[in-house]
């Protein structure tokens, strides 16, 4: 141990707080690490179509991965930088094979390569139809489109990735997660709203009408407020959502980017934590919309992180990233974004959280907020280094000096 971390400690102590305690729980959440920041959410098909739903990547930094080799190359330098063990979150416009499937035709073996690099590193997995960048969702409209058949092969996307997704978890012995993120809406005022929505829920209920091992699959559905081409109306909208999660039993989806710029996410966990069995977290920043840049360290992200830990919402809670920043080394953005998470999370782990909570509950509100502004003196960055210290994982300059030679070298890729 340092010697800063051995004064850390003792200034924790003296507020009841113990650092040990911190930062083992800390290291016991698994962050999902989005793959489609390594290669501007372009994916590995052959296919035609726009990205769809607001979905741009902004930039054009060397380094972009060109195939799932280089990828996965790409996320081991990054793992190696991020303490803890955790896990891939992956796109079904990702698949490592020679042929060309359309989505309503892929399966499992399109995407085993990626359940044996994960089983060969201890990660988890977890999955996400792509019902964007496609032919048949170019008008921004697809399990509410009004045309039968266009909704008939997007189900049967949605109903393969359940399957691949279950048998991911059933292959690492681990429950994945699998999402569904339509980019349905109108981008002018619709007349007929429920129409949409009726066919968006009948779609729904037919992708999950197959029954999974729920050890090895969490279905979840993730709503937003609008997106490009999407401004006046999305069809699968928070209150959606969040209603159908409730009738279904599964996980509801909080993106940090998916609603009005003056609401919290924070304020939200413990109200919907009532209500919904399980809750995703897709932790990203927007700057004045959903613009998916970088995760810091900012009154967001830690809010987010007290919330969970003082809700004791954790254990229902899985939490990705979910941003991507082609204007920066893509894969410095994944060890930002992931030990920023960590970081928020430990802060929120080494707060007085026994005596914030009793000053409240005699509603002694002057204390809490003197206890609240005099906890941010203390030394939490002494403790952050002291968990990279302990793995051998590199701070400050050092960081750097790995972050720039790495990137130096996938810069020849264009």
């Amino acid at each position: 141990m340092t010697h800063a971390y051995d004064l850390a400690r003792e200034a924790f102590a003296a507020w009841g707080v113990e650092t040990e305690a911190a930062i083992a729980a800390t290291l016991a959440v698994p962050i999902s690490v989005h793959c489609w920041q390594g290669d501007d959410v372009g994916g590995f098909e052959r296919r035609s179509g726009t990205s769809g739903g607001g979905i741009q990547a902004t930039g054009n930094h060397p380094g972009r991965a060109r195939s799932p080799d280089e990828l996965r190359a790409d996320l081991d330098f990054a793992f190696s930088l991020i303490p803890g063990r955790h896990r891939l979150n992956l796109h079904a416009c990702y698949p490592d094979t020679p042929e060309a499937p359309d989505r309503d035709a892929i399966e499992y073996r399109h995407f085993a390569p990626w359940v044996d690099w994960a089983r060969d590193r201890g990660l988890g997995l977890d999955f996400n139809p792509t019902f964007f960048a496609h032919a048949k969702s170019d008008d921004n409209l697809t399990l509410s489109h009004p045309d039968a058949a266009i909704r008939d092969f997007w189900i049967e996307h949605g109903r393969r990735c359940r399957g691949i997704a279950a048998r991911i978890g059933r292959e690492l012995g681990c429950q994945t997660v699998n999402n569904i993120w339509v980019p349905d809406g109108s981008k002018d005022t619709p007349v007929d709203r429920m129409a949409a929505r009726r066919r968006l829920e009948a779609s729904l209920d037919a992708i999950m009408a197959d029954p999974h091992d729920r050890a090895c699959l969490l279905d979840a559905v993730e709503s937003k407020l609008f997106g490009i081409g999407v401004e006046s109306m999305t069809v699968g909208s928070h209150e959606f959502y969040l209603g159908y999660a409730v009738r279904r039993g599964i996980a509801l989806c909080l993106d940090m980017g998916h609603f009005h710029p003056t609401e919290s996410l924070a304020d939200k966990l413990s109200a919907v934590a009532l209500s919904v069995p399980d809750i995703l977290l897709h932790v990203s920043r927007p700057v004045r919309w959903d613009s998916d840049h970088v995760i810091l360290l900012n009154d967001d992200l830690l809010a987010l992180a007290q919330e969970l830990v003082f809700a004791g919402l954790l254990p229902q809670t899985r939490i990705g990233l979910d941003y991507f920043d082609a204007t920066i080394s893509r894969t410095a953005a994944w060890v930002i974004g992931v030990r920023n998470m960590q970081k928020a999370l430990l802060r929120a782990f080494l707060m007085p959280q026994t005596r914030l909570k009793a000053a409240e509950a005699r509603l002694d509100l002057t204390e809490r907020l003197v206890l609240t502004e005099e906890a941010r003196d203390l030394p939490f960055g002494a403790v952050w280094s002291e968990v990279c210290a302990r793995v051998g994982m590199p701070v400050g300059e050092a960081l750097l000096s790995q972050l720039a030679a790495y990137q130096a070298r996938v810069a020849v890729r264009g």
